[in-house]
């Protein structure tokens, strides 16, 4: 936030201004179940860790093409840079977890004891962020086209997490599928942390064996291409 006008202010009215929207469009007009849970808070957890996970994985993917000179005359271990793309996202992190709260009880929802577990939700998120952020870093290292591709699949991949609807919402037939996005038990699980929200269950680990894979796929391609950064970047 250095030299903008409002500062850190952006982290707290963005967020502010968007679930305001949602809560008219989602809650209001469609009538979207939030679990019980008052749809303002509802909507800010859910939005707090898909905005924390999207902009990581977007500085990701700019990561390795935003800095040739380091890639190519550096020696260092290359895939730092796209882990430390992530760490600036943290920030904003903390702050929209500091203002969700201070709203919890303004809208009488109910600060659940579960709380302790907070921090490992974080490191899931986090993990999926730089799973996903090596991927497409290294693919925009050969294919640029990533770069027009990468806001497509950030709001496809926004539809299909609940950060506007409850995960109950999808039909059980669906579910497993559904829960293949890691996205979904780590959102489920933050609303159950500090909202009190239903235990999310299976889909917890289907999170951590969906998380895992990524990883494991995006540290594997990175190695298999990284001889190659310094000729095509």
């Amino acid at each position: 936030y250095k030299q903008a006008v409002f500062g850190v202010g952006w982290a707290i009215v963005q967020p502010l201004a968007t679930v305001a929207v949602f809560t008219i469009v989602f809650n209001r007009l469609a009538s979207i179940s939030s679990d019980g849970i008052p749809y303002p808070v509802f909507a800010l957890a859910g939005l707090t860790f898909w905005t924390y996970v999207s902009n990581g994985v977007n500085r990701a993917t700019q990561s390795l093409v935003g800095t040739p000179a380091l890639v190519t005359k550096v020696y260092f271990p290359r895939i730092l840079a796209v882990i430390a793309s992530v760490v600036p996202a943290t920030v904003d992190l903390l702050i929209s977890l500091v203002l969700l709260g201070i709203l919890i009880p303004i809208y009488g929802a109910t600060l659940s004891g579960a709380a302790i577990t907070l921090p490992l939700w974080v490191i899931g998120a986090t993990v999926t962020a730089v799973g996903v952020g090596v991927i497409f870093g290294t693919l925009n290292v050969s294919y640029r086209d990533v770069n027009q591709g990468i806001a497509f699949f950030i709001q496809l991949w926004f539809f299909l997490s609940p950060v506007v609807y409850a995960s109950s919402s999808v039909p059980d037939k669906w579910r497993l599928i559904y829960s293949l996005n890691p996205m979904v038990g780590w959102i489920d699980g933050l609303r159950w942390a500090v909202l009190a929200g239903p235990w999310p269950g299976a889909r917890i680990l289907i999170s951590v064996i969906s998380t895992l894979a990524i990883c494991g796929i995006g540290v594997a391609y990175f190695q298999s291409a990284e001889r190659r950064f310094a000729d095509v970047i």
